[in-house]
């Protein structure tokens, strides 16, 4: 702020921004982002739990399905357009690694879908995961090939 600006008006100025300036809201923002992040962890363990009872998956399994269960139920919820209103009300909590992904896969893919199912929706869809589907692939190859050759 100017320096040659008279006490008073500075007084002013400062009590003008501070009426006017949102209060933060950062405890309610962690709180509900830690709510909404443990229940969908919670909606994962349960998927987890459920496959390897009443399935009879191994851990291994079961994981991965609870995994797959995740990434579904995103992409089923942000395609009807549930998940953003979750993610507007949750911040950072919906951002749980798996369901992120899903979410960033198909946002793109519904936003660009009335362009047709080639170049709006499959076009769209890896414009997130394409580069991390292409790096996932080749780093697996890699490390495939060092197993294979030298029993890594």
């Amino acid at each position: 702020m100017n320096q040659n600006i008279p006490d008073s008006n500075r007084k002013k100025y400062l009590d003008l921004v501070y009426r006017f300036t949102p209060k933060s809201k950062t405890g309610q923002g962690c709180l509900r982002a830690f709510m909404i992040g443990g229940l969908i962890c919670m909606l994962g363990q349960c998927a987890i739990d459920f496959s390897h009872q009443y399935l009879n998956l191994n851990a291994s399994e079961a994981a991965t399905f609870g995994s797959v269960f995740l990434v579904f139920l995103t992409a089923l919820l942000t395609g009807i357009g549930v998940f953003d209103r979750i993610a507007r009300y949750a911040g950072a909590g919906t951002v749980v690694p798996i369901t992120g992904f899903a979410n960033a896969m198909v946002s793109p893919a519904m936003e660009f879908r009335s362009e047709g199912w080639v170049l709006g929706t499959g076009a769209k869809l890896f414009t997130i995961a394409g580069p991390v589907l292409a790096y996932g692939i080749s780093v697996s190859v890699i490390v495939g090939f060092l197993y294979y050759f030298f029993g890594w």
